[in-house]
């Protein structure tokens, strides 16, 4: 059976887990914050364990037009719940109504549970309340311009949660953000790569995963684990692919360093957490003594934005002194998240490339410096 399946990412890096969807093997069409795409049981399993920057796969059941809440809950009556949902189904129902006639969303959300009950009782021959003891299977109903699409979401937790990360900082870096940053570099594994400003250690730790090719949903669980229609077996052969697959032999010079020694402690514990001990190294250090002595070299950096009062000044001198460190650097690259509209002007150079990115619900840009390669990288 094939499904009719979405990749919902953060907004911004949609291009970036389309790609990812196609290199698994799968069309794509590409809408706002949304990634489209038909597959079978195994495409659900392998886009959960693979898909670095997306922040849940779901299943598309039902796509219809609702003018009226009699509409919405015959077309959801319709739908053959009983393929998805066990009749000890535990199945909550989430909402969001936008430009729609039917906008009050607890309303959308009480009407697709009746039916979804009402359709349940019927097929199972039921009577009285459901007990939703089972399983959990998270439906959501969004209205749209008036079009209803009820989804079934498989991966429970979201994508970011690679279940490494037991310890983080004060603002830390959502994961699958991290991993959209490394791609959006021209890092290979080949080159040092350094982050200035590691607090626990995501960004590093999702580009070592990315050179050793490892999975990032490969140490966690997903809702669709506990699912009586996706076979024990097939979960199985994925993981253990994924774990086939990870190259585990491959050098890499990966370095992080914070003012923080609490954080340095943190990032080395989350890296043991993930399988990478002695992959990365850390120290506890300031900006101001990095230099870049090799020939070549790749630095990315999530570092303090200056949003508070007093804390401003202190971040432009830190701008300033990164442009001075790589001024003349040919062969070294620079990728770096701020919200700081004055950036390149306090660097001292215009970036290669600049891409609107969200930090949670800061709105900042990932500017590009791109290096030049060495004939021997």
């Amino acid at each position: 059976m094939q499904y009719n399946l979405v990749a919902t990412s953060p907004m911004g890096i949609e291009a970036i887990v389309a790609k990812e969807v196609q290199d698994l093997g799968y069309e794509t069409k590409v809408e706002n914050g949304r990634v489209y795409y038909s597959g079978d049981k195994r495409a659900i399993v392998r886009s959960n364990i693979w898909l670095r920057c997306a922040d849940r796969v779901k299943i598309v059941v039902a796509k219809f037009p609702a003018y009226t809440f009699e509409e919405l809950f015959e077309k959801t009556k319709v739908v053959e719940w009983d393929k998805f949902l066990p009749e000890d189904a535990n199945f909550p129902v989430d909402g969001r109504s936008h430009k729609s006639k039917l906008f009050s969303v607890s309303d959308c959300q009480s009407i697709v549970k009746k039916a979804i009950v009402e359709k349940m009782k019927k097929s199972y021959g039921l009577s009285g309340w459901l007990k939703e003891t089972g399983a959990r299977y998270r439906l959501e109903i969004i209205m749209l311009n008036d079009e209803a699409t009820i989804l079934l979401d498989t991966s429970g937790e979201g994508l970011h949660k690679r279940g490494y990360r037991e310890k983080q900082g004060v603002a830390p870096l959502k994961e699958t953000l991290a991993a959209a940053m490394v791609k959006l570099t021209n890092w290979n594994g080949e080159v040092p790569f350094y982050d200035l400003f590691c607090g626990s250690g995501t960004l590093l730790i999702e580009a070592a995963m990315m050179a050793q090719n490892m999975a990032p949903g490969l140490n966690r669980k997903f809702d669709f684990e506990k699912w009586h229609w996706i076979p024990k077996n097939l979960v199985s052969e994925e993981r253990n692919r994924a774990e086939e697959m990870i190259d585990y032999e491959k050098e890499l010079e990966l370095y992080g360093s914070d003012i923080n020694p609490k954080m340095i402690a943190t990032a080395q514990n989350n890296v043991e957490e993930i399988g990478l001990a002695g992959v990365i190294e850390f120290k506890q250090m300031s900006v101001y003594d990095f230099v870049a002595k090799k020939e070549a070299g790749c630095v990315i950096a999530n570092p303090p934005y200056g949003e508070r009062l007093g804390e401003k000044q202190e971040v432009e001198k830190m701008y300033k002194f990164l442009g001075q460190a790589l001024k003349d650097k040919e062969y070294w690259s620079l990728y770096i998240l701020t919200s700081h509209k004055m950036f390149e002007h306090l660097y001292g150079k215009k970036a290669s490339k600049r891409r609107k990115l969200f930090n949670g619900s800061i709105e900042c840009t990932y500017y590009q410096y791109w290096g030049k390669r060495l004939k021997n990288y």
